[in-house]
């Protein structure tokens, strides 16, 4: 453990990098934090909506009112009610359906799944398991999900909050740790946490320190703005580049950086880039509660979707589940541009359905496989088509006994009685490991004990596998799983594996490889009427749940922006329509002349 003097040290070090940060980075960075503030500042005015525009730039990390606003609603009812079609009900489409009704509007949802919830889904099966498509942890900047939930009244009765520390699991059960509790909040407590880590040595305890104390984070201490520029600076390279530029050592990436870079993007540091990484690291320095994590007490339909279809079918939602949109309807200019969505064609028989504007709430492979090809006519559209993914396995499997149950090999074995509410035995946080192909994992029967514990049971482990792992077969994946399990908590040697569940998605995130986040596009779009969400969509937060609430609070925020007045959606579809009655008597007075012409051609 260090002395209060090594954590002295580090606090200098800090403070000399902040006069003097700038010279660590690349010369482009260093040179041109005018661009950074202009580009910032650009992103925000192409908003029209206030509130859009509040969720962006540099300001929207320290925002407080963020939570109240998804709380309480965008806070205004349109003059014109529109009809709004939104495909896709995942997180961002709900979220968008809920501000929407609240604003006055008729909206109408379609969903390809049998359930809601897109990445974050969750489903039974013909036992009762519970199924999810990913491990759903809820970081305490998440600050406008957390107004959702308070919203829909499942923020106090569906999160448990977990101890203030991020426990990495090693070969032979060996733990390491990043402790935030300490007395004194951010950035102090993170200094001590990375000062007294058991999970690097010494040395690279110091290398890690100087790298940390050079870094926008410090700058960003004194001078956010100033910081936030640099770390915006950042996207072209990658984690590794930037940490081994001055200071930082392989050792430190090896141990502790790949399973948090894995644990946000399923990318190690080669890979992910440095700005996707410095921004959480921002917000930890920054706020002392964005390092503390939530988990749901249950699975993610029951705790976060359930009460948020309640509340939109409760103010006249509809929301069609098994039914895929087939086609987008819309019109074109002379260039084959297009110009106008007039509807969308939706399930099994392509029903068509008209509305005044439409939303595509839809991931990076969604949008791709819904958008015609002539919208790609239009670079905003087009960008889309550069954005990768990554994959990954959700396996979960249900024990026999307590598999992170390090201490007490009687307590291991110990499944009997009620162990419901968090009773059971071992470790009630989410785990990381490098020593694993799962970089972070958990225990649902004690860190979501509602409806992942059953009686007479042990852990149901649900870990996330990553490329490494992904092409093998859900046998091969459950095997591994279970070895590399025993691997760093050797006494589940003993347990057996009860049940599994494997769960593949060939493209979940979007790849927070150096270069995308340019190639993300905005919520408005070149074609009047038709918007996008989604968490790939641009917001100053990465692909995850909070990007999600972000991008539906927008994409409302833009609509009901622009819905009323003579040149508003409610005017245009109005005018629209009107142009079509106005022409359909001299196309249909064609169409007979056609018909004519052709009979008596026969004739």
């Amino acid at each position: 453990m260090f002395s209060s003097r090594s954590i002295a040290f580090l606090a200098a070090v800090a403070a000399v990098a902040t006069s003097s940060c700038s010279a660590f980075v690349p010369r482009s960075a260093a040179t041109s934090r005018s661009t950074a503030q202009l580009y910032s500042t650009a992103e925000s005015d192409s908003f029209v909506s206030e509130g859009a525009k509040k969720q962006v730039g540099n300001s929207a990390f320290l925002n407080e009112d963020l939570m109240a606003r998804a709380q309480n609603g965008p806070g205004k009812k349109n003059e014109e009610s529109l009809k709004i079609g939104i495909v896709g009900a995942g997180l961002a489409g709900m979220i968008a359906a809920m501000d929407l009704v609240d604003a006055g509007h008729e909206v109408e949802m379609f969903e390809a799944r049998p359930f809601v919830g897109g990445k974050v889904s969750s489903w039974m099966d013909k036992d009762d398991n519970h199924i999810e498509m990913g491990l759903h942890v809820f970081f305490g900047c998440y600050y406008n999900l957390f107004g959702i939930m308070k919203r829909t009244g499942s923020f106090d009765k569906n999160l448990r909050v977990k101890e203030h520390v991020h426990t990495f699991v090693n070969d032979g059960g060996k733990l390491g740790a990043l402790d935030f509790r300490f007395p004194i909040g951010a950035p102090v407590s993170g200094l001590t946490a990375f000062a007294k880590t058991e999970q690097l040595g010494i040395e690279d305890k110091f290398h890690n320190a100087v790298r940390l104390g050079t870094s926008p984070i410090v700058r960003a201490l004194v001078d956010f703005d100033g910081g936030m520029d640099m770390v915006r600076e950042l996207d072209e390279i990658t984690f590794t580049e930037w940490f081994t530029q001055l200071g930082g050592k392989r050792g430190s990436l090896d141990r502790m950086w790949d399973a948090i870079a894995y644990a946000l993007g399923f990318l190690d540091c080669n890979d992910i880039s440095a700005r996707a990484m410095l921004t959480i690291f921002m917000l930890f320095a920054i706020r002392t509660e964005a390092s503390v994590l939530r988990m749901l007490d249950g699975s993610p339909q029951t705790g976060l979707h359930d009460p948020i279809v309640n509340y939109l079918e409760e103010r006249g939602v509809k929301i069609n589940l098994a039914t895929a949109c087939k086609e987008l309807v819309h019109d074109v200019d002379h260039d084959g541009k297009p110009t106008r969505i007039r509807g969308i064609k939706v399930g099994s028989e392509a029903e068509y359905k008209e509305y005044d504007t439409v939303i595509a709430a839809l991931d990076v492979p969604g949008i791709k496989k819904l958008l015609p090809e002539n919208f790609r006519k239009y670079d905003m559209f087009d960008k889309i088509y550069s954005l990768e993914c990554v994959p990954i396995a959700t396996v979960q499997l249900r024990f026999d006994g307590w598999v992170t149950e390090l201490n007490d090999d009687a307590r291991m074995m110990d499944i009997s009685g009620d162990q419901s509410d968090g009773r059971g035995g071992g470790i009630d946080n989410l785990l990381y490991s490098v020593d694993t192909e799962f970089s972070c994992f958990a225990d649902l029967a004690v860190t979501s004990p509602g409806e992942y514990y059953k009686e007479g049971e042990g852990s149901l482990i649900q870990a996330v596998f990553d490329a490494r792992g992904f092409t093998r077969s859900n046998k091969q994946l459950v095997e591994d799983c279970t070895t590399q399990l025993n691997k760093v908590f050797p006494s589940s040697k003993k347990l057996n594996v009860t049940w599994s569940s494997v769960v593949k998605l060939g493209q979940s995130l979007y790849k927070e490889a150096p270069g995308q986040d340019k190639l993300r596009p905005k919520q408005a779009t070149p074609v009047p009427n038709f918007f996008l969400a989604g968490s790939y969509t641009y917001q100053d937060y990465l692909d995850s749940m909070e990007g999600a609430t972000r991008s539906g609070l927008m994409v409302a925020d833009e609509v009901i922006a622009r819905a009323d007045g003579p040149t508003g959606l409610k005017a245009m579809s109005l005018e629209a329509q009107a142009a079509n009655d106005a022409a359909a008597p001299a196309a249909e007075e064609a169409e007979k002349e056609k018909t004519l012409f052709f009979a008596q051609e026969r004739a």
